[in-house]
C-alpha cells in the first residue's frame, strides 16, 4: 500500500524542496546546463519553477473554475541570481498559503479532470515539480539529492494518477494507446525500511488500471521509493552501469516500454 500524503506534509515538502532547489541552483551557477533536462540551463529551471508556483497560486487564490479564465501573465524572474533564493522561497510560501485546508475543499479548476479537488491536484503537481526539478538542480550542481520515502511514494501515486487521468487520455492519446495492452502486468515495489509503497499495474485493451497493492507481475521493479520515482520520471536509468539503484525481476523490455511510453512532454 502507499499511504496518502497529508496536505500539511505536502505543503512543508514543497517549501523545503523549493528552497533546496534554490541552493543547488546557486551552487551550479545560472548558466550551467541541466543534464537531466536537455536544452535547459539553471536559469530556465529556476524561472519555470518560480513562475509556475506563482501562476498556480493565483488560480487557487482566485478560485478559478473556468479554464478560459486562467492567468495569462507570469511573474518576472529577478535578473540578479543572488535574488533567486528569496524569490523561490516566496513563490513556494505563496503557493502553500494558497493551498490552505479551506482551499482544498473549495471549487477550483482541476486540469487533470480526475476526482481530486482542484487545489489537491495543483498541490500534488507542484510538489512533484519541486522534487523532480530539485533533483535536476542537484544534478547540475553535481550534488546528491535526498527525498524522504513517504514523499517519493506519494509522488509515484500522483504520477500514476496523472497517467490514467481523463486529461492525459485526451491530450496524450499516443501515450494512452502505448500503455494499453493484453493483460500484461507491472509491479513497482518500494523497499525502504518499514515499507513505503507498492503499485500494481495492469495493461488492458481498453486502458490501464492500477492499484496500490502487492501482487505478482510479468515484471517487478524494486528499490527505494526515491529511486523508483526517479526511474519512472526518466531522471535515472532503468538499466545499465548507473542503474544499481533498482533490481528487476521479469520482463525488462516491458518495464522499459512503460517508461518510454509515459514521458511527460516538458521538463
Amino acid at each position: 500500500m502507499s499511504p496518502e500524503l497529508s496536505a500539511e506534509r505536502c505543503r512543508q515538502a514543497l517549501q523545503d524542496h523549493t528552497e533546496g532547489l534554490a541552493e543547488c541552483a546557486g551552487a551550479a551557477g545560472s548558466d550551467a546546463s541541466v543534464p537531466t533536462c536537455p536544452g535547459w540551463t539553471v536559469t530556465d529551471l529556476v524561472q519555470h519553477v518560480g513562475q509556475t508556483q506563482h501562476w498556480v497560486a493565483e488560480i487557487i487564490e482566485r478560485r478559478i473554475t473556468d479554464p478560459t479564465e486562467l492567468p495569462t501573465e507570469m511573474v518576472e524572474l529577478p535578473a540578479d541570481p543572488q535574488a533567486w533564493p528569496a524569490w523561490l522561497s516566496a513563490s513556494a510560501a505563496r503557493l502553500t498559503a494558497a493551498c490552505s485546508d479551506a482551499a482544498l475543499v473549495a471549487e477550483v479548476f482541476n486540469a487533470a479532470g480526475d476526482n481530486r479537488t482542484g487545489a489537491q491536484f495543483w498541490l500534488h503537481g507542484q510538489l512533484n515539480e519541486a522534487v523532480i526539478h530539485g533533483f535536476d538542480a542537484a544534478a547540475a550542481a553535481g550534488r546528491d539529492y535526498h527525498v524522504d520515502a513517504d514523499v517519493a511514494a506519494g509522488l509515484i501515486t500522483n504520477h500514476l494518477t496523472m497517467l490514467t487521468s481523463p486529461t492525459w487520455a485526451a491530450q496524450r492519446p499516443e501515450s494512452t494507446a502505448a500503455m494499453s495492452g493484453a493483460g500484461e502486468t507491472l509491479h513497482w515495489h518500494a523497499t525502504d525500511e518499514g515499507g513505503s509503497g507498492e503499485w500494481h499495474i495492469e495493461r488492458h485493451p481498453d486502458g490501464v488500471r492500477w492499484q496500490p497493492r502487492h501482487g505478482t507481475a510479468d515484471v517487478t521493479v524494486q528499490g527505494p521509493a526515491k529511486s523508483l520515482l526517479l526511474v519512472l520520471t526518466r531522471r535515472l536509468p532503468l538499466t545499465g552501469e548507473q542503474a544499481d539503484h533498482v533490481t528487476i525481476d521479469g520482463d525488462v523490455e516491458l518495464a522499459r516500454h512503460w517508461i518510454q511510453s509515459t514521458a511527460h512532454v516538458a521538463g
